[in-house]
């Protein structure tokens, strides 16, 4: 009894997996640089825009006073000046959740930007590394690049 229940089951599984509506269609499935690219769609919409809080939401940093007078410099510098990509290519050179986008954009006055930035996934969400000044946690020491002293 057992066994005719479980070719019944079987049966109809296949049986199942056969059956789809007309409205299936195969979607694609998305590619790991969608995210990336919506980073940096999102990116240009914060300079086009001035927002503050959309610079400091695509950076992946906390909204504090050093964060938002880095993005008041990013904004005097690049901001309202109705950016339109370009060229955009997103690589995955240094794995999965880390790598690189390249940015050809033009404003509205037909001046271009080229830039390049690291962009980093965390917890699912994208950002782009475009503030510098964050400050280090009180007890860590930054790193450094220097040469090391002799002791």
């Amino acid at each position: 009894m057992n066994r005719r229940r479980i070719a019944v089951a079987a049966i109809a599984l296949l049986v199942l997996s056969g059956c789809s509506s007309d409205n299936d269609e195969a979607k694609p499935a998305a590619s790991p640089t969608d995210g990336a690219r919506q980073a940096v769609t999102d990116y240009i919409s914060a300079l086009n825009t001035r927002s503050t809080t959309g610079l400091i939401r695509i950076g992946g940093v906390k909204d504090e006073p050093w964060s938002r007078r880095e993005a008041a410099k990013i904004l005097a510098d690049k901001g309202g000046r109705g950016w339109k990509i370009s060229d955009l290519e997103i690589n995955h050179d240094m794995g999965p959740n880390t790598g690189s986008a390249h940015l050809a954009a033009t404003d509205k006055a037909g001046k271009p930007m080229n830039d390049t930035f690291t962009v980093t996934r965390g917890k699912g969400t994208w950002h782009l590394v475009v503030f510098t000044g964050q400050p280090t946690s009180p007890g860590k020491t930054p790193a450094s690049t220097g040469t090391p002293t002799a002791s």
